[in-house]
């Protein structure tokens, strides 16, 4: 596939199944996202590599996550009680998001004091690490899907991943296998998000 090619033709994959990228391609898809533009060539982010046993471990920290701001929740709105058939199927739901693939690739900052470099563009370029990352799954024939959500911005998902304070989680990159052929979306049109200088 030709670069130009991946560039309009690149789409979310949501449902992803085995295999996961091979040790080879994984080599690849870090790689990618080391080239990333990035000021004062600071590499300010850290990619943890979610698989096999990994996936189950995030599951728990999913659970443990959720129930901690439930019981806050909870605690702040006096007379709140937490309707329990509501909160096991949440529980449920959020048990089984990580295997939604077989592999996850979470891009966390690492920011750096730099004079000349601020924080909001060090988070713009471990964005683009996930970015990159996606591209490169789907130019190796993955599908791949960048999520966020509730659990991205969680405190105790952050300290579980072992994120020093005040560092941000940019994405959780889900990779794996498509389980059907993915239909191309049609291009979306740019005309009304362009100004032109002439």
């Amino acid at each position: 596939m030709k670069a130009i090619e991946l560039l309009l033709q690149r789409q979310s994959t949501p449902v992803l199944t085995e295999p996961a990228p091979s040790d080879t391609d994984l080599t690849t898809l870090l790689a990618a996202g080391m080239r990333v533009p990035d000021h004062a060539g600071l590499k300010p982010w850290h990619f943890h590599v979610i698989s096999g046993q990994g996936l189950q471990r995030l599951s728990d920290l999913y659970v443990e996550a959720t129930t901690n701001d439930m019981a806050i929740k909870a605690g702040l709105i006096e007379g709140t009680s937490i309707d329990e058939h509501a909160s096991i199927e949440k529980m449920a739901k959020v048990a089984k998001m990580p295997f939604r693939a077989p592999m996850i690739i979470v891009i966390s900052t690492k920011y750096i004091e730099h004079n000349k470099v601020p924080q909001q563009e060090q988070l713009v370029a471990t964005g683009c690490c996930a970015h990159a990352m996606q591209m490169a799954a789907f130019s190796l024939g993955y599908g791949a899907m960048w999520r966020t959500g509730d659990l991205a911005y969680n405190e105790t998902v952050k300290q579980g991943l072992g994120l020093e304070e005040g560092n941000d989680i940019a994405g959780f990159l889900y990779i794996g296998t498509p389980t059907k052929a993915p239909h191309i979306k049609p291009a979306k049109s740019y005309q009304d998000k362009v100004t032109y200088w002439e």
